[in-house]
């Protein structure tokens, strides 16, 4: 089948013809988060039929890890080492001669291939603005970001959860790296699946990456990834989403563009106000909804409040 690629120049068009600036207001923190009505996120509670709960996102190991910027540090502020010997150590991790605490620091980079998280509206500058033309020196080194961070979903994000399983779909294991996912796809995924994406609901798409990083020699970074390709752009905002996710970074990669690194991410969220939860962990959401014949749960995630930051780790769960 031909696909049609957009150019350059039209993805460029884009911030403005797919722009929800001033749709919610001057003042909007919430992009499309506004689709999420009152009245949509009881309907998806009412969906609830199993009661099956199920984690989409990874573990965070401290150990380094291929497509990791950083690896997360954990370093050890109170233990339980020697508590147990008949003369503990005196100390601060002794409270009262018989109980004892223990406690960390942690620190991450979480933006990156490989820990589950959310992308807030600070995340990403297109011509030096983000989401509603608020300039990007509204982050700095020493405030963070002072407009649109993460405190923004602090009230979280539950909505209807539509799961379209490409690879399932398309009858592979996994999509390969590098391999783009088109409009045409989501279309073909929604009818093998007998489900339509919906204005509020949170799109995830499964490539089948995560089978690959559990499985198989994973080195995205060197060899790609799948993902969006920018022409499903149009289809997100014509279906009036909430949120996506995948089992990757959201685009794919590489982009296929020379001029434009990220589109997903760059029309997405600054044009859009999209929120993007990357790298979720879908293989076991997979298996669940074929066991249960049901592709659509209630989609909940409540990200950590954390002042003038650009996202956070997170983990979001389907109730099916």
């Amino acid at each position: 089948m031909a696909r049609r690629i957009p150019s350059e120049k039209e993805i460029h068009s884009w911030f403005e013809r797919f722009s929800n600036w001033d749709r919610w207001g001057p003042d909007d923190m919430l992009g499309t988060l506004n689709h999420i009505t009152p009245e949509r996120r009881a309907a998806a509670a009412r969906g609830v039929e199993f009661g099956r709960s199920v984690s989409l996102a990874w573990d965070i190991e401290m150990d380094p890890m291929e497509g990791k910027h950083v690896a997360p540090q954990r370093w050890m502020f109170r233990t339980g080492l020697g508590l147990d010997e008949p003369a503990p150590p005196a100390g601060p991790r002794m409270r009262d001669g018989l109980m004892g605490t223990a406690s960390e620091f942690i620190s991450m980079v979480f933006h990156g291939r490989t820990i589950t998280h959310l992308d807030a509206l600070s995340h990403i500058f297109w011509q030096g603005q983000m989401y509603g033309g608020r300039p990007s020196w509204q982050v700095t080194d020493r405030d963070g970001a002072s407009v649109h961070d993460v405190r923004s979903a602090r009230h979280g994000i539950q909505a209807r959860g539509v799961l379209l399983d490409i690879a399932r779909v398309r009858g592979v294991e996994h999509l390969e790296p590098g391999e783009p996912v088109f409009p045409e796809d989501l279309d073909a995924a929604e009818r093998a699946q007998g489900v339509r994406v919906g204005p509020g609901d949170v799109l995830l798409m499964r490539t089948g990456d995560g089978r690959r990083r559990r499985e198989a020699d994973w080195r995205p970074s060197a060899e790609g990834q799948p993902g969006f390709h920018a022409a499903c752009l149009p289809w997100l905002y014509e279906r009036s989403v909430a949120g996506i996710g995948s089992d990757g970074p959201q685009d794919v990669n590489p982009s296929g563009y020379s001029g434009i690194f990220l589109p997903v991410h760059a029309v997405g969220i600054v044009a859009m106000g999209l929120w993007l939860v990357d790298n979720c962990q879908l293989e076991d959401l997979s298996r669940t909804c074929a066991e249960l014949g049901r592709w659509h749960f209630l989609f909940s995630l409540g990200p950590l409040r954390l002042a003038g930051v650009t996202g956070g780790p997170v983990n979001p769960i389907a109730l099916l």
